[in-house]
């Protein structure tokens, strides 16, 4: 059995004590395929360097994520593109709109976003978006953009079934993670009606942890739980929901 985790942050200084050996209990639980998203500039090397110590393993995205967009964002784009022209990289990551914490930089967000969809449009390659109180405005922009060679995943999704639907509908997928098995998660009442076809599995570790790790840190070996969750929820075994969200993250990452 193969699992992806298509969104984990294995970089994050809730890892430095033990990284190695965390990222090995996840292969041994069957999870193989790490995609990693990038945040900021600060962190390129350190995924770099994962990338290095497991070549087979793991695979990563370029991009610069909306909470750090702030008054140098031109800056961080230009680095965004100047690694995107040095080396291959399997998405445009991530990327997108959050207003959950600040509003004062939304006009920012919103080019930022735009801009590299743009870029990945040019490089031919998936976005990854995090979205945070802000599904129109994502939206928005997305539906601005829209075209057959723009697809990608919409990360962390907690969104209605409405909102899926129009994701989808924009050729994304949804990336589900721990919050599918939260009490109190509400995407769990409609993912039946989603076709998993439209599914790819995450765990956006250190953070979301699912139960029963709820409010701890969460790692990548906790991708079976969300299968385990999806094979609950779609009344299938296990094995295929991971080659099936397996599949379906090798189409968005084109290995």
């Amino acid at each position: 059995m193969i699992l992806t985790d298509t969104h984990t942050h294995l970089y994050s200084e809730e890892f430095d004590e033990d990284r190695k050996v965390m990222i090995h209990r996840a292969i041994e639980a069957g999870v193989s395929r790490f995609f990693i998203p990038s945040i900021d500039s600060n962190y390129t090397q350190k995924m770099y360097d994962l990338e290095a110590q497991f070549p087979e393993n793991i695979f990563l995205m370029m991009g610069l994520h909306p909470t750090y967009v702030k008054e140098n964002y031109l800056e961080e784009l230009a680095h965004v593109e100047a690694e995107l022209a040095k080396k291959k990289f399997y998405a445009i990551g991530e990327i997108g709109i959050d207003l959950f914490w600040d509003k004062s930089f939304l006009k920012q967000q919103q080019d930022a976003f735009q801009h590299q969809i743009q870029l990945a449009k040019k490089y031919k390659l998936a976005i990854n978006i995090h979205c945070r109180d802000a599904f129109d405005e994502v939206f928005e922009v997305l539906e601005s953009e829209h075209a057959a060679d723009l697809y990608g995943i919409f990360h962390c999704f907690t969104g209605d079934f409405s909102q899926a639907q129009r994701a989808i509908d924009l050729n994304m997928k949804l990336g589900i993670g721990g919050v599918a098995t939260f009490k109190n998660g509400k995407i769990d009442r409609f993912l039946k009606d989603v076709d998993i076809k439209n599914i790819v599995l995450e765990t956006d570790s250190p953070y979301l942890s699912p139960v029963p790790f709820r409010g701890k840190r969460n790692e990548s070996s906790y991708t079976k739980l969300v299968a385990e969750r999806l094979s609950v929820i779609y009344e299938v075994p296990i094995e295929e929901i991971a080659r099936i969200t397996t599949e379906n993250s090798k189409a968005i990452f084109g290995i």
